[in-house]
Formats: C-alpha cells, structure tokens, sequence
C-alpha cells in the first residue's frame, strides 16, 4: 500500500469521495457536477479518447472510449458517481465525506457503493494504457450520476444510442465479494416494481370520537391490504405472481451449500436481528437471490407528531416494491400488483398502487466467455477459485443492457458483506481495492485473448 502508483490511487480516490455527490437532494447538484467533471477528468488523463459530459435531462453521464485494438473485443464499462444521502449523520465514527482510514478500510460515503468500486474500472485501464501505450480490448465508459435515483438519463441515452455503445459485454464493479479473500462473479440480480400505495376515505380528516365506527379508516385499510397481499409467513398472495419464477438449477443450489455462510451469524452480525422471517420451506440463500419479495418501506398519513391527536386521516400512503426474479416481467408484475390491490381493498376507501419506477430481473449463464474470463482473471489474483452467487440486489443498467444492447454484464465486485452501503460508516476494504484494480487489468488481458 506504500508503493508510489497504490499512494496515488489512494489520494485520487479520496479526492473522489470527498465530494458530496447525493443526488437525491437538489441543493447539491452543483456537487453532482463536480463529481462528473472529476470522473471525465481522470478518463481524460488516463488517455482516453473524447471524455466528456454528455447532458440531457437529469444529472450528466460521463462518456469516453478507447477503440485502437481491431479485431479485438469491446468490452462497455459502466458505474455511478452518485451517492446516497448520509443520514443519520450522528451515527458516522468520522464525517462521511472527509475519508478516513483506520486499519485496512476507508471510511467514506460513497466507498464501496459505488465510487471506489467505478475508480478501481479507471486505474484498472490507465494502468495497462501508462504501462504499453495500450490495451489489449477496445473500451467504452459510460458512468451516470442517477443511479440512487433510478437512472432515468442513463436509459434514455442507452435505448436511443446502441450502435455508439455497441460492445461484447459490460463490465459493472458495484457488487460485493461473498466473504472475504473469496473472488466472486454475481450472475444474477432481481429486479424491482418501486410505487406508492395510495388509500382515500373520507373527504377530510375526522374525530375518531364523534366519527370512529362509522367512517372508513384509510390506514386500517392499508394495513388490511397489506397483510393480504402477503401473509405471516412471507408468502405472496398475489394471484399469478410466481408463474413465471425460475428456480435454481440442482448444480447452483448445489453450489450456494458449499458457500461459507453461516445462517446464524449472518442473523446476529450482518442482519441483527432475533429471528429470520420469510418462506419457512425455502432455503435463505434462495430466499435471498431466487425468489421474489414484497416489502414495505414507509407509511404516512394522519398524525405522527408529538403528543396526541385523535384523527381518522383522510387519506394514508404506503411506500412498497416487489424485487423480481427471473423470468418474471415487470409490466405483468405491475399489473398483477394493481389487480391484487383492487381485489382486496377493504369497504369504504379506495385504493390504487402507482408505479414510480420498475427495472427487469438478469440472469448469465456463467458459461458466456466474457463470464469464464472475469473468474480467470479473479482466480489467479485472490489465489482462490472464483464462486458464483446471485444478488438480491437491483441495478437497473443491467437489465438495459440487456434489452437495448442485448450483451451481458460481467458483475466483478469487490466489496464486503459488511461494507454497510447506504448506512452510516460505509467502507471499502483497501486490499480489495487494489486487487480489484489488478483483477480488473487481468480480465482486459484475458478478454483480449478472446476472438471480437
């Protein structure tokens, strides 16, 4: 970590993390912009060709290419400068965006989900191009700053341009190794229906004395609703809902016993709590990567504050998604959301769910060359053979890539089970970071190897 070329990693990407690029919050798009100007920045200085912002309507993507290896594979890089909010910042050991190191980890917002991971794609590049004059594939960048935020730019630009993104396969680092020292390829990711459930009653809040047992309560009625579409024990009671789910083949289940998991520790120290909830007859790690979910995220409506307040609200909403799994179609999950939700929507409200955005499931066979070199290159710099594990998990790009490009996603993570993404002492591990960098310089050098 003390040689010169690992020290200037490490200050460019604290440079990285230090601004605070949330792109969920207006006040800091000037933020966002500086966060996509250093990103094209360091594309420029590593020596690619035509870095530059591409603006349209959202938050700028980031575009560069290097194409001086004919007849060689292309191969679209891709990760997100984006982060997301702090919050609470009480809880944060050093300021989350003043980067800390404390033993082999910095400490940052933004660290592993997904700056440092984006940062390991370009040192990985200006490292081969700064050693030879070039590479041995063609490389396009493409880097967006809406992906906490659901990516709207970056799928507009993907489904009207791809024949400028044309490539063999993305390569995406913004996933996480299974444990640590393991080398780790996800070839799976559920994708996600994210709306609101909007319940109305009455035409303006009421007292519940002079009015409860007469009028309708939406928020009695959400959780009606609710408790319908899914029952105790974590099952969907969505009508059609699992027809179309594909269950693991016996070689993968097979494949996820032999994982080093320990279910209760993973209970106690990574999810923290005193019992695990879900279908009691499946498997967790299926539970977790191959079937599908129906959570709830928030519920509002009445009074919240301080103090008491004898309301019947008018009107209550609840946050929920259903994360897919493969073969399931987001569009017939929608609809088959909103049938349920009408079907068992209690006397005297109304009830409707509204979509707020929505991306499809993936699935690689792990069999797709692009996939048999990244676990080479992962194999023979973690010293270990590389596992296949899938994500419970969503990135929306990968299902765009998949439906406008029509190429897979290579998934090479390098961040930890514990790194705590989107929660208070986000990290990555430092190692990882410049194994990452060398996993990722191998892998352009065995795809070089491969016929375009």
């Amino acid at each position: 970590m003390s040689d010169q070329p690992n020290s200037a990693h490490l200050e460019g990407l604290k440079t990285f993390l230090r601004i605070p690029s949330i792109s969920t919050l207006s006040e800091h798009k000037p933020d966002i912009r500086r966060a996509a100007e250093f990103v094209r920045d360091e594309l420029r200085a590593a020596g690619l060709t035509g870095a530059a912002l591409i603006e349209g309507e959202g938050n700028p993507l980031v575009f560069a290419e290097w194409l001086d290896a004919p007849g060689k594979p292309t191969l679209l890089l891709y990760g997100h400068y984006d982060v997301q909010p702090p919050d609470p910042l009480e809880e944060w050991i050093s300021p989350p965006f003043d980067p800390a190191v404390r033993g082999d980890d910095i400490f940052a917002r933004g660290a592993s989900d997904d700056k440092g991971q984006t940062y390991i794609l370009i040192k990985a590049v200006e490292g081969l191009l700064r050693a030879t004059g070039r590479l041995p594939v063609n490389v396009k960048f493409l880097i967006e700053g809406e992906e906490e935020t659901g990516g709207e730019h970056i799928a507009r630009y993907v489904a009207a341009h791809p024949d400028r993104l044309k490539a063999g396969a993305a390569v995406i680092c913004d996933t996480e190794m299974f444990a640590p020292e393991l080398p780790t390829l996800c070839v799976g990711l559920r994708g996600i229906v994210y709306g609101e459930l909007v319940v109305e009653g009455v035409g303006q809040d009421l007292h519940s004395g002079v009015y409860g047992g007469a009028a309708p309560n939406p928020l009695q009625a959400i959780a009606e609703i609710l408790c319908a579409l899914k029952d105790r024990d974590g099952h969907i009671r969505i009508p059609g809902f699992h027809d179309r789910v594909v269950p693991p083949s016996p070689a993968e289940r097979d494949a996820w016993a032999r994982l080093p998991f320990d279910e209760d520790d993973y209970r106690s120290r990574e999810v923290g709590a005193r019992e695990l909830t879900g279908e009691p007859e499946i498997p967790l790690l299926e539970r977790l990567w191959a079937r599908p979910t129906l959570e709830v995220h928030g519920v509002r409506g009445g009074f919240v504050g301080e103090g008491a307040k004898t309301v019947i609200p008018a009107r209550a909403v609840a946050k929920i998604s259903t994360r897919l799994v493969a073969d399931q179609r987001t569009e017939e999950a929608e609809r088959q959301l909103k049938d349920a939700v009408r079907a068992v929507c209690p006397r005297g409200v109304s009830a409707e769910f509204r979509t707020i955005h929505s991306a499809g499931p993936s699935l690689v066979n792990p069999d797709n060359p692009f996939i048999r070199a990244a676990a080479q290159a992962m194999t023979q710099v973690f010293g270990k053979e590389t596992v296949y594990i899938r994500s419970g998990g969503s990135i929306p790009i990968v299902g765009l890539f998949d439906q406008h490009l029509r190429i897979p996603s290579v998934m090479m993570g390098f961040g930890l089970p514990d790194d705590r993404i989107h929660s208070p002492n986000e990290k990555l591990h430092l190692p990882n970071f410049f194994r990452g960098i060398q996993a990722v310089s191998r892998y352009l050098e065995q795809v070089g190897g491969l016929s375009a």
